[in-house]
């Protein structure tokens, strides 16, 4: 007698199955008393990762709050990016009607079962305005009915233990009121701006403070600091108006269509390259800002880049502000190769963003990654020095950096599903969704799943299908 041999096919999981072996089920003593424990689940940041792990609790009926500082879904998007051009695709035909085909090209969208909430009704722009995408996660927020508590700033996050094999995480607000809950959820971003530290500093423009008014660098000279998106963005920004751009950054310039990595720099914002590869007067080159170091002539304001171990005139580094004498002798002095003798009306830093560890206890902090620019985290997305604490969004891109698109919306929605189920299983008991075929469906599963699925497509070498054979 032949068997019957049958499938279960397990959708987008973490191909490192060890993810899956632990299960601590929630306290409902924890629940019910309102002292020490408010929620089961606590997202602080209601930015696109912290509605779309919000939409995923409120499906399945979880207690669960979000924390907004600001008194709007999406808050980064009200400033950033500067000059308002999201760089994130908005395919709106694809000529084809298969939904999860067509999602794998729509970047900007979280997931959901209101079929209106898809980028591709906001707007026509193959480059949204990041405008719009403010008003659509905030529809997102209202329309899915969300929880979602505005204007409370969080802080001093940590962990105290209630009772034997019972901790609580508390958290402050801006008003000294303190939240608990037994799972943390941090879906803050990357949002702080990188400074490092330099001398002359204090005579720099910050990326997130600089002026959009183009006819402020009319007939200016600039130099922008860094060679990302932010930076290249900016001079096509302000191309149009300036005398000359120049950039330096300590590492070449990594082209996205190149590289197939999502966060180098993206053809929408190469211009610039444009016009210094075709000699209009802009250029580009690579050195540290640790060789040089930024003077102030005190007279009229100029800004000059000086190689700090050729300097012939010796000055206090900690005043850089000179007068017009020492200026002009010390721009006189430079050696003859040395690229950067331009004076400069303004010099700009663009210098890319970083994780807020100061959001938390300073007795009880995340360990950062080695460039510090991310909380260390294990393949379940839960920090690794902290039981309970999970991160999601673009803070969770130190797994896959450089190599998929966990950083970016497109990517990290399907992480915060993935996460959602892993949550599920651990704390609730309830298995990974999958299905139950017969055997001889294997091989058009798999080909329809290569061929549609947008979780695998988006996300490639983080999440997978399992399929596991039994009789």
């Amino acid at each position: 007698m032949n068997k019957i041999v049958r499938m279960n096919l397990y959708r987008g999981v973490f191909l490192i199955f060890l993810t899956l072996t632990t299960q601590t089920v929630l306290s409902s003593d924890v629940t019910s008393d309102r002292n020490f424990y408010q929620r089961q689940y606590c997202i602080v940041g209601a930015g696109p990762s912290g509605l779309q792990m919000g939409y995923f609790l409120e499906r399945s009926n979880r207690d669960y709050m979000i924390f907004e500082q600001n008194n709007a879904s999406g808050s980064f998007y009200v400033k950033y990016p500067r000059h308002r051009k999201l760089i994130s695709i908005n395919k709106r035909h694809t000529g084809q009607t298969n939904k999860e085909f067509n999602f794998r090209h729509d970047w900007n969208s979280l997931i959901s079962d209101d079929e209106s909430l898809q980028m591709r009704y906001y707007s026509k722009d193959f480059f949204p305005q990041a405008d719009t995408y403010v008003k659509y996660l905030n529809d997102y927020a209202t329309k899915l009915r969300l929880k979602i508590k505005y204007n409370t700033r969080i802080s001093n996050i940590r962990k105290k233990t209630i009772s034997e094999g019972l901790d609580v995480f508390l958290m402050d607000d801006q008003n000294g009121k303190t939240y608990s809950c037994q799972v943390m959820i941090m879906g803050t971003g990357i949002g702080t701006p990188n400074k490092p530290y330099f001398a002359g500093m204090e005579h720099t423009e910050s990326y997130e403070d600089m002026s959009i008014d183009t006819d402020d660098f009319e007939g200016k000279s600039v130099m922008i600091l860094g060679r990302g998106n932010s930076a290249f963005e900016t001079a096509d920004h302000i191309v149009g108006s300036t005398n000359v751009i120049h950039m330096m950054a300590r590492s070449r310039v990594k082209l996205a269509w190149e590289t197939h990595y999502v966060g180098d720099l993206r053809a929408v914002n190469d211009g610039l390259l444009d016009t210094y590869q075709l000699k209009s007067l802009d250029g580009i080159l690579e050195a540290s800002m640790a060789e040089v170091l930024v003077i102030k002539n005190e007279k009229n304001g100029k800004l000059a880049l000086i190689p700090r171990d050729e300097m012939v005139v010796k000055i206090d580094l900690n005043y850089t502000t000179v007068n017009q004498t020492v200026f002009h002798k010390m721009m006189r002095e430079i050696h003859d190769n040395f690229p950067l003798r331009e004076e400069y009306d303004y010099i700009i830093r663009c210098l890319g963003f970083t994780y807020d560890f100061a959001i938390f206890n300073s007795t009880f902090s995340p360990e950062p990654t080695a460039n510090g620019k991310y909380p260390t985290i294990n393949a379940a997305y839960e920090v690794e020095n902290i039981t309970d604490m999970f991160v999601i969004g673009t803070s969770s891109h130190s797994l896959d950096f450089k190599k998929s698109a966990g950083g970016f919306i497109h990517g990290f929605r399907y992480t915060a599903r993935a996460l959602h189920h892993l949550l599920q299983y651990r704390y609730h008991n309830i298995p990974w969704p999958s299905t139950s075929q017969p055997i001889s469906e294997l091989v058009n599963n798999i080909i329809k799943r290569a061929n549609e699925a947008s979780g695998i497509y988006q996300m490639f070498t983080q999440l997978g299908d399992v399929i596991l054979l039994h009789e």
